[in-house]
């Protein structure tokens, strides 16, 4: 994993928010925060929060004199969340290393992380630490992205990228967000950071958009990619997210598309 591919700043925050959080981020954050809230927990802790989807979907399903700690490495990802979530004692926002977590051991019965693991860059030394913090019988529930050909517009974005940078193809949502999607793989580095059951599911959804824009703006400037691109050629940004633009429609048409997402889920207890 590159450097740049943790970077969520300037304006990706915004981007992301704006545009990735509504194509594929929504459904799976409703899933994983109506597990979440199926365990009952009084202490919740989110790591890896981004702008706030999970946090949004999680606050109003837990009791009023429930703890819910939000974090994320990224202050500016945190700032994005805190902003869009309305008044609510419950919650502290921290900024925090999911790695190298500033809380006691035993100190929350669900630990949670949408899309985030794939980030981490010791994923087990990150599985430890949720185990760390969990108590006895508590929840470490997180969700990964299956194969990037099982995601229709990040793959045809992908695919605009390595046209316009032929020698040089950007690919961050292969290598990163779709880059961890082996679950025998995930099952195994789960159960080395010494969780006694896990089990994982596959989801199959669709995202939908009003526009072939819509997800090439969400994918090439709300994402990491643009980075990626900008260290390349920052002139070229438009020129891939016009082609990324043109593939989408040639797949699905103009006017609205829906395309595949697909992904897995994770539960894992102490």
């Amino acid at each position: 994993m590159a450097d740049s591919d943790k970077v969520f700043a300037g304006s990706i925050p915004e981007f992301y928010d704006t545009y990735l959080v509504p194509l594929i981020f929504e459904g799976f954050a409703s899933d994983l925060a109506s597990r979440v809230a199926g365990t009952s927990p009084n202490a919740v802790l989110e790591t890896a929060a981004g702008s706030g989807v999970v946090t949004r979907a999680l606050a109003p399903k837990l009791d009023p004199d429930s703890r819910y700690v939000v974090t994320d490495l990224n202050q500016p990802m945190l700032d994005r969340a805190a902003s869009r979530q309305g008044d609510d004692d419950r919650i502290t926002w921290q900024q925090a290393d999911a790695l190298d977590l500033p809380f006691d051991d035993q100190s929350f019965d669900a630990v949670c992380c949408q899309f985030g693991v794939m980030f981490f860059p010791d994923r087990v030394k990150g599985y430890r630490e949720a185990r760390r913090v969990l108590r006895p019988g508590g929840k470490f529930l997180f969700n990964v992205w299956d194969h990037i050909e099982e995601n229709e517009f990040a793959h045809l974005v992908t695919r605009a990228a390595g046209q316009i940078f032929p020698e040089d193809p950007p690919l961050f949502l292969a290598r990163t967000p779709h880059g961890y999607n082996d679950v025998d793989l995930i099952y195994d580095e789960v159960k080395q950071a010494g969780f006694e059951a896990v089990e994982i599911t596959t989801i199959t959804d669709a995202s939908w958009a009003r526009s072939a824009r819509h997800p090439a703006i969400a994918y090439c400037q709300g994402t990491p990619l643009r980075n990626e691109l900008e260290a390349r050629d920052a002139t070229r940004l438009a020129a891939v997210t016009d082609r990324a633009e043109e593939l989408i429609v040639s797949r699905f048409g103009t006017g609205p598309v829906s395309g595949k997402i697909q992904g897995h889920v994770i539960v894992a207890r102490t």
